[in-house]
C-alpha cells in the first residue's frame, strides 16, 4: 500500500497491490528538494520497486538532468529517459510492467504523468494542461486516482500530482535502511541495528563516508530527510494553531 499525508495532515491512499512505483521527474517544473529520496524510501519500505522516468526528454537541458541524477542513483534505481511527444522511452516502460505487474507513477504536477499515460495507452484521451506561466509550475488536471491497462499486460495507475512526499508509513529507520546510495554499507551491516548513521560508532555508513565511498552531500541528503521524518507532522500538532493563552 502507498499513502501519504496531504497539506491538512490527512492521510491519503494513492494505490494498492503495487509492484512498480514510477518517479516522473522533468526539466520543467522541477521537483523540490528531497523528493526523490523520499519517494524511493516510501517505495521500499513498503516493498515496491522504485523507478526513475525523466520525461520531457525532447527538452532543452533534460539530458543534462538525466545524466546528473544518473551519476546520484544510477546503482540504487532503474533510471528511463522517455519523451510523452516523441514516444522516445515509451517501450521500455511497457516492458517494466509487462506480465500483470502494477504500477503507478507519481510526480509534481506538470511533469507530464497524464501524457505519458496518453502514449502509453491506445485511445486514451487524459486532460492535460499547459504549466502556469507566472508561477511555472503544473496546474492539476488530474484529480481522481485511475487505472489503466497496456499492451503486454501491465497496469497502471494515473495518480493526481502533489508538490512533495509526506510519509505516512515511514520512519528514521527506514530511512537508515533504504536511502539511495547506502545499500552496500547497510548490506555489510553496523554494529547496532538501529544505526541511523548519525555518529554512531562501528556504523558502515559513516565508515564509507570516511572512505569517500559515499558522498558528503549524499550524507546530508540523508540528514535532511530524518529531519524531515522527525519533526512533528500536522496531525501531531493538530491544525488549529498553538494553545492560546489562559484568560484570552
Amino acid at each position: 500500500m502507498l499513502r501519504r499525508r496531504d497539506a491538512r495532515g490527512r492521510e491519503r491512499t494513492i494505490a494498492v497491490n503495487l509492484d512498480v512505483l514510477g518517479i516522473v521527474i522533468a526539466p520543467e517544473p522541477r521537483e523540490p528538494p528531497g523528493y526523490v529520496d523520499r519517494g524511493i524510501v516510501i517505495a521500499r519500505t513498503a516493498s515496491i520497486e522504485p523507478r526513475l522516468i525523466v520525461n520531457k526528454c525532447d527538452l532543452e537541458g533534460a539530458e543534462a538532468l538525466a545524466e546528473r541524477l544518473e551519476s546520484i542513483y544510477g546503482g540504487s534505481v532503474a533510471l528511463h529517459r522517455v519523451s510523452a511527444r516523441t514516444g522516445e522511452g515509451r517501450e521500455d516502460l511497457r516492458e517494466a510492467l509487462a506480465g500483470g505487474r502494477l504500477g503507478a507513477l507519481v510526480g509534481p504536477s506538470g511533469v507530464g504523468k497524464s501524457s505519458l499515460l496518453n502514449a502509453l495507452v491506445e485511445d486514451l484521451e487524459l486532460a492535460i494542461g499547459p504549466l502556469n506561466r507566472g508561477s511555472g509550475q503544473g496546474r492539476h488536471t488530474t484529480t481522481t486516482a485511475t487505472l489503466h491497462l497496456l499492451e503486454g499486460g501491465g497496469l497502471l495507475v494515473d495518480t493526481a500530482g502533489f508538490k512533495d512526499f509526506i510519509a505516512v508509513d515511514v520512519g528514521t529507520l527506514d530511512a537508515a535502511r533504504h536511502f539511495p546510495g547506502f545499500e552496500a554499507a547497510v548490506e555489510r551491516g553496523c554494529r547496532f541495528r538501529d544505526c541511523l548513521h548519525r555518529s554512531e560508532p562501528g556504523c558502515a555508513v559513516l565508515d564509507a563516508l570516511a572512505r569517500e565511498d559515499i558522498e558528503a552531500r549524499r550524507h546530508r541528503a540523508y540528514l535532511g530527510l530524518l529531519a524531515d521524518l522527525e519533526a512533528p507532522t500536522l496531525r501531531d500538532r493538530g491544525t488549529r494553531g498553538p494553545p492560546r493563552p489562559k484568560g484570552s
